[in-house]
């Protein structure tokens, strides 16, 4: 009999495969991308030293009025981690969307990100 994966162990999977070739270096760390269903995070991550740089997520006090499930927040959450970066002295990174299709939230994050001035 087949054993049915749940969807969350699919989309690690997924995750595994593309984290094979998307590596995050001193000159261009990864921006991660990790939705559930009420929020959405961002983190950006030196792989080389295993140390998160930059984070935000719609459960930061800085995001507290926004509805933390849609668009709108993911814009923000997008918005708030380029500016922390550019803050920081990083503006190129590369997108690990984490698993997720490129689309809805995990792509408006990133055009905001990318509005905001990170390249990727």
């Amino acid at each position: 009999m087949l054993q049915q994966l749940d969807k969350n162990k699919i989309r690690k999977t997924r995750h595994m495969r593309v984290r094979k070739s998307v590596i995050g270096t001193d000159a261009r760390p990864r921006l991660n991308v990790f939705r559930s269903s009420r929020h959405i995070y961002a983190q950006i991550i030196n792989d080389t030293t295993g140390h998160t740089l930059v984070s935000a997520s719609t459960l930061g006090p800085e995001l507290k009025g926004i509805s933390a499930g849609g668009v709108e927040a993911a814009k923000a959450v997008g918005k708030l981690v380029a500016e922390r970066a550019l803050a920081k002295g990083l503006s190129k990174v590369v997108f690990d969307r984490g698993g997720y299709l490129y689309h809805g939230r995990v792509a408006a994050l990133a055009e905001a990100a990318r509005a905001a001035g990170l390249e990727f």
